[in-house]
């Protein structure tokens, strides 16, 4: 069944899981379709659940952190929706890595010139900065034979912020440049 669906098919399912997700409120349920979900991916479960543990740590610690202070100061704390928000995260964003990760969005989004266009745009962008991070690793790792030291990470993690900023306010500007030549910004 996986592969017989077309990738349109595939995005509106992934889209109207989105929205019926975010009307349950049962962490029980929750994890069971994260379970589902998890199931569903097959050899490829290690490896999404990992980008989406990776991707989502700091944004649920913070998440959770906040609640837990706000909540403790109001006493008014609910350990059942602490855990409905960090559940519903990681089965949304689990299955956003298994759609990118199984469907080629831009077929699926062919029936749409201008939403393939941003994806388009969206790819290649991040290609840029992965090819990006990737040299600034291979450089650092390059000149540093023994383990740098924390402030020379902190360094180079601050080189490599600057490039991107510089990098995408360039990308910017250029496609804002376009776009208004193309008349976009016509009132």
């Amino acid at each position: 069944m996986v592969h017989s669906l077309k990738p349109q098919t595939w995005l509106v399912l992934y889209l109207l899981s989105v929205v019926a997700i975010t009307f349950i409120h049962t962490p029980v349920v929750l994890a069971a379709l994260l379970g589902a979900a998890m199931f569903g991916a097959g050899r490829h479960v290690l490896g999404i659940l990992r980008q989406t543990l990776l991707a989502t740590i700091a944004f649920n610690l913070t998440v959770s952190l906040g609640y837990v202070v706000i909540s403790l100061w109001q006493a008014n704390f609910r350990g059942e929706y602490l855990l409905l928000v960090n559940i519903r995260v990681l089965l949304l964003v689990f299955m956003g890595f298994w759609l990118v990760k199984s469907v080629d969005l831009l077929d699926a989004l062919s029936r749409f010139p201008l939403l393939r266009l941003i994806a388009t745009l969206a790819i290649s962008q991040i290609k840029t900065f992965e090819r990006i991070l990737r040299d600034f690793r291979m450089a650092f790792q390059s000149r540093n034979l023994r383990q740098p030291k924390i402030l020379d990470r902190t360094r180079h993690a601050a080189a490599q912020a600057h490039t991107l900023l510089d990098k995408s306010m360039a990308s910017a500007n250029q496609a804002a440049l376009a776009m208004r030549s193309r008349g976009a910004f016509d009132d």
